[in-house]
């Protein structure tokens, strides 16, 4: 009972703080898409934060409620919409992620390499892929809710996947054949991801040897806001790579060796960190994010809207 407990506490702290930290990255980078200069990249983060904030409440919030004994609180239909929500919202995750690490590549590409060609000379010409993002994660998880039942039906003869639904496939060849077509897509995106990053490495080194021969020369140098940009973007998906293969490993031992082993709750953690982490990452290396929260509040823009809120 204790430890229930005290999990319920730190899944519902984790969930509030990763809600709290993706509400910042959004409503900031909304802010500075709104200034002077518009970038591609402040319209895909704002996407990535609004994704991860569905997942948080998709996924954390339930387990939270399920932490403190509560397991019964969704229907059959209830339980369908959540966990299907839950997909979706990982999917746009994935699909998100590589797409920044791309078009982060793509930004640092040089003038005469023929990926710099590929950047969009507006940032409003990313915005259409957005749709088919929603689109291709609804579609390719539009099966899943046949096989999702909620814990309070009576199923006696079905593994356990969750506290508070079940994941119910019609036979053993079915369930290989969701979980195949989920891992394929994934892996299409990871290898996307993991293509871009290492041209962003490549990329980095050619720039930090620049530095080391300009430093010999005794010349001045500041590193430029594009390089601080793509290092907080590779030190993402480093971020993102691992807990997404970690949250695999976990749920393979779960699904075939150690289904009942408490040790294993971990497995939720891991598959909310990415969501948690990637915010906090954002705001301690993007300097422009309270800034922006800072100036907006100097304004009283905040303030009134809070005013507005509470007392009209």
């Amino acid at each position: 009972m204790i430890l229930h407990l005290v999990k319920g506490i730190v899944l519902a702290f984790l969930t509030g703080l990763g809600a709290a930290g993706n509400i910042v990255v959004f409503v900031s980078h909304i802010l500075m898409f709104g200034g002077m200069e518009k970038k591609a990249i402040h319209l895909i983060l704002i996407h990535l934060a609004f994704t991860n904030i569905i997942m948080l409440l998709s996924k954390g919030v339930p387990r939270t409620i399920t932490a403190f004994g509560m397991r019964n609180f969704l229907d059959d239909i209830g339980c369908k919409m959540v966990c299907y929500l839950e997909r979706v919202a990982r999917g746009l995750s994935v699909c998100t992620s590589s797409l920044l690490t791309v078009v982060q590549a793509i930004s640092m590409s040089p003038r005469h390499s023929r990926w710099r060609r590929l950047q969009p000379r507006s940032a409003w010409l990313i915005l259409p892929l957005f749709p088919f993002l929603w689109i291709f994660s609804f579609s390719t998880n539009v099966n899943l809710p046949l096989y999702i039942t909620s814990a309070s039906v009576n199923t006696s003869q079905i593994s356990k996947s969750d506290y508070y639904c079940y994941f119910q496939p019609e036979s053993q060849k079915v369930r290989w054949i969701i979980l195949s077509s989920m891992v394929f897509w994934d892996a299409v995106s990871q290898c996307i991801t993991c293509g871009a990053s290492a041209y962003i490495v490549f990329l980095l080194h050619k720039h930090h040897r620049r530095v080391l021969r300009l430093q010999r020369s005794k010349f001045l140098y500041k590193t430029p806001p594009e390089i601080k940009a793509a290092q907080s973007v590779l030190l993402l998906m480093l971020c993102f790579l691992f807990f997404y293969w970690a949250d695999c490993v976990f749920s393979l031992l779960v699904n075939c060796f150690l289904e009942n082993n408490p040790i294993l709750n971990i497995r939720e953690f891991l598959t909310l960190g990415y969501a948690i982490l990637s915010p906090l990452v954002l705001i301690h290396r993007d300097g422009h994010a309270v800034d922006c929260w800072s100036t907006q509040w100097e304004r009283g823009t905040f303030r009134k809207y809070l005013f507005i809120l509470f007392f009209q």
